[in-house]
C-alpha cells in the first residue's frame, strides 16, 4: 500500500467524506462516532472492503477529534472524552482565544493520532499480548487509579471531589445487575432498566448546567474572539508559539498514556483523557492554573484520546478483541466484509492492513488541514449574542438527548441532571468526577466482583498481581502527593 493508492480517485472521496462526517458528528452533542459508524454499517454492505475500511477509519478518527470543537466553543463536550478538553478550552474561549484553543486541540490531536498509528504499525502484536495480562484485578486497580487521580487533581477540595465521584458511582449502579440479572434502584421505571444513559447525563451536566449558571451572570458569557486567520502563516505562527509553551513532557507522556490505555480492551478514550490530564496537572509546577485556560490542559487530553485510536486498533486487529465501543462496531464491519481479525490477519491478509494503516495516517493529515482551515467557522459560534445562543444551545441539548436515546425520558433526565449539576456547582462540587464515576463505575464493579468470585472472596488477589498492586499503590500515593504540594504552595 503506497500513499498514492489512498489518493486514488475511487478512495479519496470515502476517506475525506468519512473524516468530515466524523468531525461533524463528533462536534454535535448527543451524536458519537459509534452512532455514525453504526448507521453507516448497512451502507458499507454494498461497498468493496477497501472503501468500507477507509471510510470507517475516517469516521472513527474524525469523531474523536470533533468532540473538542463544541467543548471549546459551547462548553458542551461532543463526547465524554472531550470533557477534560472543555475545562481549559472553554476558559480560553471566554478570554477571546477560541481560535487558539481549537488550533491547539487540532495540532495535539494530530500529534497524538500519528504517535498512536506508529505504535500500531510497529508493535501491534507485542502490545496485544501485554494487554492480555490485564485481567480483572489489574483492570479494577487501573479504574481505581483513574478515579482517584481525577478526584485528587480537581481544583475543589478533596472531600467534595470524592463526594462527586461517589455520586457518579451511585448513578452507575442503576439498572440490571451485570452479573445477576435483577434490577437495582430503578424505582419500577422501565427506562432505567438499562441504566442511566450516558449522553443525556453529559449534556445535562455541562450544557444545561452551564445555561443555568450563565443565566444568573451579568455580561457576556464568552468574550467575542478576534478575527481568526484560517490555514495561513499567521495561524501557523501563533500555533507554533502556543505549542512551544507546553512542556515537552506533556507532549511525550500524553500520547503514550493514550496508546497504552487504548490497547486495553474496554478502557476507551474517556479514561485516556482523564488520566493524561491528571498526570499533566500532577507534574506541573503550577497545578493551580489548570482549568483557567492553560495550553497544557488542552494538549494533554487531546493528544491522549487521539493516540487512543491507534491503541484501540491493536487488540482488535491482533486478537479480535475491540479496544472500545467504536472499534467493536468496526470489528463487525470487517467481519461482514469477510475479514477476520486475529493473529492470522498479519500473515494471511496483510494486504488489507496496508489500506487501513494508510487511511489512519492520512485521516489525521486531513484532520490537521480541515481543523485549521475551518477555525474561522468554528469561532463564529462564540460571536453569537447570548440572547440567541442560549435558546439555541438549550434546544440543541434537549434534541440531542432525545436523539441519543429516542425517548422522552432522556429529555427529562437531561433537565434533571442539569439542575443537579447546577446545585453541585453552586456549592463547589466539581462535575468531572461525577461523569467519570458514571463512565467507569460499571467497569469498577464488574472487575471487582469478578476478581472476588474467581478468588473465592480472597481480597489479597489484588496484591498478588504485581501490576494491580503497583496501580493501587500509585492510587494511594496520588492524593498524598497532591496534599503535600498544596501545603507547600500555601
Amino acid at each position: 500500500m503506497t500513499p498514492e493508492l489512498l489518493l486514488a480517485p475511487e478512495l479519496l472521496p470515502f476517506l475525506v467524506g468519512g473524516v468530515l462526517l466524523g468531525i461533524v458528528v463528533g462536534a454535535v452533542p448527543g451524536l458519537t462516532a459509534t452512532l455514525a459508524i453504526s448507521l453507516l454499517l448497512p451502507l458499507t454492505y454494498q461497498l468493496a472492503p477497501l472503501p468500507a475500511i477507509v471510510m470507517m477509519t475516517g469516521i472513527f478518527t474524525g469523531g474523536i477529534y470533533g468532540g473538542s470543537i463544541a467543548a471549546i466553543t459551547l462548553r458542551m463536550p461532543g463526547a465524554p472524552a472531550s470533557a477534560m478538553t472543555m475545562l481549559d478550552g472553554y476558559a480560553m474561549a471566554q478570554r477571546g482565544k477560541a481560535g487558539s484553543a481549537i488550533a491547539l486541540a487540532t495540532f495535539s490531536s494530530f500529534v497524538g493520532g500519528i504517535f498512536g498509528g506508529v505504535v500500531l504499525v510497529l508493535f501491534a502484536p507485542q502490545l496485544a499480548r501485554v494487554a492480555l495480562t490485564f485481567q480483572s484485578p489489574e483492570m479494577f486497580a487501573l479504574v481505581v487509579l483513574a478515579l482517584i487521580a481525577v478526584a485528587t487533581v480537581s481544583r475543589e477540595s478533596l472531600p467534595k471531589s470524592m463526594t462527586a465521584t461517589v455520586i457518579g458511582l451511585m448513578l452507575a449502579t442503576v439498572g440490571i445487575d451485570r452479573l445477576v440479572p435483577v434490577p437495582r434502584y430503578t424505582f419500577a421505571s422501565v427506562d432505567l432498566l438499562v441504566g442511566v444513559p450516558l449522553i443525556p447525563v453529559v449534556i445535562g451536566l455541562f450544557a444545561v448546567t452551564e445555561l443555568l449558571h450563565q443565566s444568573g451572570e451579568s455580561g457576556e458569557a464568552v468574550r467575542p474572539s478576534e478575527a481568526q486567520p484560517g490555514l495561513g502563516a499567521g495561524r501557523l505562527a501563533a500555533l507554533w508559539s502556543d505549542a512551544r509553551s507546553v512542556r515537552i513532557g506533556v507532549w511525550v507522556k500524553s500520547p503514550i498514556i493514550g496508546t497504552l490505555v487504548g490497547a486495553l480492551p474496554g478502557a476507551g478514550a474517556a479514561m485516556a483523557a482523564f488520566l493524561s490530564y491528571s498526570e499533566a496537572k500532577r507534574s506541573s509546577a503550577e497545578p493551580e492554573r489548570f482549568g483557567s485556560g492553560v495550553p497544557e490542559g488542552i494538549v494533554a487530553p487531546e493528544a491522549a484520546n487521539n493516540a487512543m485510536t491507534g491503541g484501540a486498533f491493536i487488540p482488535m486487529l491482533a486478537l479480535g478483541i475491540p479496544g472500545d465501543a467504536v472499534t467493536a462496531v468496526i470489528l463487525g464491519g470487517l467481519v461482514v466484509h469477510g475479514i477476520t481479525p486475529g493473529p492470522q490477519l498479519f500473515g494471511e491478509a496483510s494486504e488489507l492492513l496496508a489500506p487501513l494503516f494508510g487511511a489512519y495516517f492520512w485521516s489525521y493529515v486531513l484532520i490537521l488541514v480541515f481543523g485549521l482551515a475551518l477555525i474561522p467557522v468554528f469561532v463564529r459560534i462564540t460571536r453569537v449574542p447570548r440572547g440567541i445562543l442560549f435558546p439555541v444551545i438549550g434546544s440543541l441539548a434537549i434534541v440531542a438527548a432525545f436523539t441519543s436515546e429516542g425517548t422522552t425520558f432522556a429529555m427529562y433526565l437531561t433537565a434533571g441532571v442539569g439542575v443537579l449539576g447546577f446545585v453541585l456547582r453552586r456549592y463547589g462540587y466539581p462535575l468531572i468526577p461525577v461523569l467519570l464515576g458514571l463512565i467507569l463505575g460499571p467497569m469498577l464493579e464488574s472487575n471487582l466482583r469478578r476478581s472476588l468470585i474467581l478468588s473465592q472472596g480472597d481480597a489479597t488477589v489484588f496484591l498478588r498481581s504485581p501490576i494491580a498492586a503497583g496501580l493501587l499503590l500509585a492510587a494511594a500515593a496520588f492524593p498524598l502527593l497532591m496534599l503535600r504540594r498544596r501545603r507547600i504552595d500555601s
